[in-house]
């Protein structure tokens, strides 16, 4: 095999840099990743969809990642291939995009290589063919599948797409979904097997999958560890088959969810052409893969008869000659299409009009499809497709001006997208106005689509990007626009001069700010601002901001295109004024909180001790040093805390303890964390078990340790234990943090801390009485009335706190809890303390990954998926600037990789509602003033106009008219003008910014009905 061999710097071993992966490890697993990491994959192709599987890939983390593709670079390819420029158009394909990808992941080493024997391909674990003929593929596929070499093909054409998956004749799946295994506590195990749930608890399995039991009593061969696999019967129970003479169930059990590997077999090439299976993409659109697959296959043939030319754009003869070869295969096998089912001629029509388009929105989509099919055939994790997958967006295409003429070559960058949508709609593109909020994985992904696309490129056309995040390692991973030598810098800048480059055309035509979009900064993205633009583009991770630029595109009634990812799962949503719904029409149930009981007393899963260790973390590190500073920063705080809800009383017991016993040496601190671990992992445990021992009875005479409430064991330090040494580690060097104390340098020295332990004494262990604990959630709890302290309590405390002005100056430092920095012991804390929580209640413990996805509320993210849904959201683009109208042309989008899955929808419509026989739309209507009335002439014109008696007029908070007021306050109000009312009632001018004015109103109608009715809305300027 002859080749050209980039020379990049291997990691030194197997182990995973966990700050670079960290987001993907969530998705993938550290197993899946060790397996990426000793696959060697080739992609053969280098145009649009090439380059997006390869960059997919590399991000991933694989061992080698090897190109084929020595066509040499022409001008045509820029509309899709991001990594090349017109300074390589000549140039062979391969080596011009190699330079650039290889400085998206230093661990993934680039190759080149130059011919296609069966030497050169036995030696990868992946082979992707892209831009191939049918022939290649065949053969390709063939040695592939003898050698035991995962096969993947695909292709674009337009707004088409295929992709076929060979892994051959037995692929291990090693787990399908890539779920967190399901767990649940049991309440009964019946002898024909039927297992219930405790609490009505939902068990969330389905038919199939297999589970093991343990602290099961009575029937305890069932803890063996043997695999059931079960039957569901319902959402809390399901049905396992068990020898019932091993005993009778009496109380207690766990049941875990336990992956088992599944093969899978895949037919070769050869045999699929004729014998086809599919993974639906639309069930809208069921009559459409068979029908493709057959025009893909005549693509081919027709390239073979025009020396490997593809039928030209909008072209009749071309097309009818495609035509003619699809419907040549229907007669040689009528079993593709079914009896009796016609070609259909209108849409291989279209697949020849579009077969030289070459679109940056359908590159993504299949893109992030293909590579993580590509992972999948690495590391066995989730389903992959079995074996064709067809999709198209023809919903997508303008209505109009579409012919041989208004699509043929310009000679430009755009060619092969104006080969698909015409000249005049790609010039519609370049010349919007539009708003991406966030430069994130879907920013940056978003960005480099429009960039293809030369959108904002043109004379009126123009970019508007923000966001107030700087750039880290772990964003490396996914956000593609990003290098190690941008980390610090703000995300916006170096996106927008990332693409600028990508696309000369936008020099100038980006607007890069690093501020928040919220009411705080409505002075900058002022109402001027908003209705400039002609769309909005969601790039955000949160849904409080998503609400608000929902609530400003409503507002101003702009075109929201909305998009998110979680690992393999992503969304789209399009927002189309006074035409569907808003997102904030709907909303996703509220996570469920933990009980405080339960979080207090009473855990029975690694998530209950993640979330304790963390508030200890918060309580210890965060919030006593805050006091601290307030204490010492404020007047007469003490007399307000004691006013406040809430334990007064323990602040102000923290804060004396935080300035009576602060350390001053590091030494001081391993003996302050040594004693935290006795309190809480030892005497608050005696504690409890003194309040309620283990043979406890509830007032029904049932144990009180049984179901979800788990007995616990006090712990005994031990120095060489992990989690316990860790604890008194973090807790040392984080209270050292605080008080400004020098900790550990590097690793810390066990001989060391095992020293200053020595010399600690542990006083034993005295059970108070007047310890009340709260039993259940449903009781009142016995310590809330905490703040009803007497003089005398009050005296102490203040006596126990030293005087501020002793302290003048002093401060300590509040540990904000940060968990992509190891080094400042945050999450190395937070997982030993839960550890040693679920030590205590025979949990079992979590890694520190684990322990940081929990406690960080991590998304995890990948940037497969990232890609296919920017992807989509891209297509739904094309429609809003086409202009479609009908709500049926637009779709929102669920998709899952892992299993994979894709469902598409028609957006909800926007509610209508009506008063007085007047229809409106209850989201997109309001009434609007082009004149500062007075409050009179507003109340007479709603009356004259529309029917409708205002009640009650509000601006904000203000209360500025009601029906109800004094008749010396309606006076005195009546003649005023509306910006006069505000400001007389709310005693606040109005922002100088703010030129459209909102009012909500409350009215009846001509029957004298309170109704429904849109707000007001003053415009000012």
């Amino acid at each position: 095999m002859s080749e050209n061999k980039m020379q990049i710097d291997k990691p030194e071993d197997d182990k995973i840099d966990e700050d670079l992966y960290s987001r993907q490890l969530y998705v993938l697993g550290k197993e899946a990743m060790l397996k990426m990491q000793n696959s060697n994959v080739l992609i053969i192709g280098l145009k649009g969809l090439g380059v997006e599987i390869a960059k997919n890939v590399a991000l991933a983390g694989v061992k080698s990642l090897s190109l084929y593709d020595p066509e040499p670079v022409t001008l045509q390819d820029l509309s899709s291939q991001f990594f090349l420029s017109e300074k390589d158009i000549g140039e062979q394909r391969a080596f011009a995009t190699s330079s650039k990808l290889s400085e998206l992941n230093h661990y993934v080493p680039i190759s080149i290589i130059t011919e296609l024997s069966e030497s050169s391909l036995k030696s990868f674990q992946v082979i992707v063919t892209t831009e191939t003929s049918l022939e290649k593929q065949v053969q390709i596929n063939e040695f592939a599948h003898a050698n035991n070499i995962k096969f993947i093909s695909a292709a674009t054409r337009g707004l088409f797409g295929q992709a076929f998956i060979d892994f051959g004749e037995s692929f291990t799946v090693l787990d399908q979904t890539g779920e967190e295994p399901k767990q649940g506590i049991v309440s009964d195990i019946e002898p024909d097997g039927t297992v219930t749930m405790l609490d009505d608890s939902r068990h969330d399995l389905e038919d199939g999958r297999y589970v093991k039991f343990s602290e099961v009593q009575g029937i305890e061969r069932l803890n063996d560890g043997q695999l059931f696999k079960i039957k569901v019967l319902g959402p809390y129970a399901f049905k396992i088959d068990f020898d019932n003479s091993w005993g009778t169930y009496e109380k207690g059990g766990i049941f875990t969810e336990v992956k088992v590997p599944q093969t899978v077999s895949f037919k070769k090439l050869s045999d699929q052409l004729n014998d086809p299976e599919y993974l639906y993409s639309d069930f809208a659109k069921l009559d459409r893969p068979p029908q493709l697959h057959l025009g893909f296959q005549a693509l081919h043939q027709f390239q073979n008869a025009h020396e490997g030319q593809l039928p030209k754009p909008h072209h009749e003869e071309d097309a009818n000659q495609l035509l003619k070869l699809t419907e040549n295969l229907a007669e040689q096998n009528p079993s593709i299409l079914g009896e009796g089912t016609e070609v259909d001629s209108k849409l291989i029509k279209e697949l020849a009009y579009q077969a030289k388009g070459d679109l940056p929105a359908v590159n993504a989509f299949f893109g992030g499809l293909v590579a993580q099919e590509v992972l999948k055939a690495c590391s066995g994790k989730f389903n992959p497709i079995k074996q064709w997958f067809y999709y198209d967006s023809l919903e997508s295409l303008p209505d109009s001006d579409r012919t041989e003429e208004t699509c043929a070559s310009i000679n430009s960058r755009y060619d092969n997208q104006i080969a698909v949508f015409g000249l005049s709609h790609i010039q519609k593109i370049a010349n919007l106005k539009v708003f991406l909020v966030g430069a994130g994985a879907i920013g940056c992904e978003m960005l480099k689509n429009w960039a293809l696309m030369g959108l904002g490129s043109g004379p009126d056309g123009k970019i508007v990007l923000t966001d107030n995040d700087s750039i880290e390692k772990s964003n490396l991973n996914r956000q593609f626009l990003f290098r190690p030598k941008d980390v610090g810098q703000n995300k916006s800048e170096v996106a927008a001069r990332a693409v600028a480059e990508m696309n000369p055309d936008l020099v100038g035509k980006i607007e890069a700010k690093v501020d928040k979009v919220g009411p705080e900064t409505e002075n900058i993205f002022d109402n001027s601002f908003w209705q400039g633009l002609d769309v909005v583009t969601n790039a955000l991770d949160n849904i409080e901001a998503r609400a608000y630029v929902d609530r400003r595109c409503v507002f101003f009634k702009k075109p929201l295109l909305e998009s998110g990812t979680l690992g393999t799962k992503g969304n789209t949503q399009v927002v189309i004024p006074r035409l569907t719904e808003s997102y904030s029409s709907s909303q996703d149930p509220p996570e469920k909180s933990i009980p405080l009981c339960t979080l207090r007393s009473f855990p029975n899963k690694i998530d209950h001790t993640i979330a304790w260790a963390k508030s200890l973390f918060q309580g210890y590190f965060y919030e006593a040093p805050e006091n601290v500073n307030l204490y010492l920063s404020q007047p007469n705080y003490v007399e307000n805390i004691l006013k406040q809800s809430g334990d007064a009383k323990g602040t102000l017991e923290t804060i004396s303890q935080y300035l009576n016993e602060r350390p001053y040496t590091f030494e001081d601190c391993i003996k302050w964390a040594r004693l935290q671990f006795e309190t809480k992992f030892n005497h608050e445990i005696q504690q409890l078990l003194y309040n309620f021992p283990k043979d406890s009875v509830t007032s029904t005479g049932a144990p009180f340790w049984s179901g979800p409430k788990r007995a616990p064991t006090p712990l005994e330090f031990d120095v060489n234990n992990e989690d316990h040494f860790n604890f008194v580690v973090g807790g040392a060097n984080l209270l050292a943090f605080i008080y400004g104390l020098k900790g550990d340098q590097g690793e810390p020295d066990k001989a060391h801390y095992k020293a200053v332990l020595d010399t600690l004494k542990i006083e034993p262990f005295k059970p108070r009485s007047d310890v009340k604990i709260q039993a259940d959630d449903n009781d009142p709890d016995p310590n809330a009335n905490g703040n009803d302290l007497n003089d005398d309590v009050i005296q102490k405390l203040s006596d126990s706190l030293p005087p501020p002005s002793s302290l003048a100056g002093y401060r300590l430092t509040p540990a904000e809890f940060e968990k992509d920095d190891d080094s400042n012991h945050h999450i190395q804390f937070i997982a030993a303390a839960s550890n040693c929580r679920a030590l205590n209640y025979a949990i079992e413990t979590a890694d520190k990954q684990k322990t940081k996805f929990i406690a960080g509320r991590i998304v995890p993210a990948i940037a497969t998926t990232t890609a296919l849904v920017t992807g989509l959201i891209t297509l739904e683009l094309y429609k809003v600037v086409f202009g479609k109208e009908k709500i049926e042309d637009y779709k929102n989008g669920f998709v899952n990789l892992a299993l994979p899955f894709f469902g598409f929808s028609e957006p909800i419509a926007s509610p209508q509602s009506k008063y007085n026989d007047k229809s409106f739309d209850q989201i997109w209507d309001r009434f609007d003033i082009d004149k500062d009335l007075t409050l009179q002439e507003l109340l007479d014109k709603f009356e004259k106009d529309e029917g409708l008696a205002i009640n009650m007029l509000s601006y904000g908070v203000s209360l500025l008219y009601a029906s109800f007021h004094p008749p010396k306050k309606l006076k005195d109000r009546l003649p005023l003008k509306l910006t006069e009312l505000i400001k007389t009632v709310s005693k606040k001018d109005i922002p100088a910014h703010e030129s459209k004015l909102i009012f909500e109103i409350c009215a009846d109608d001509k029957e004298g009905e309170d109704v429904e009715v849109p707000y007001i809305c003053l415009h000012l300027d």
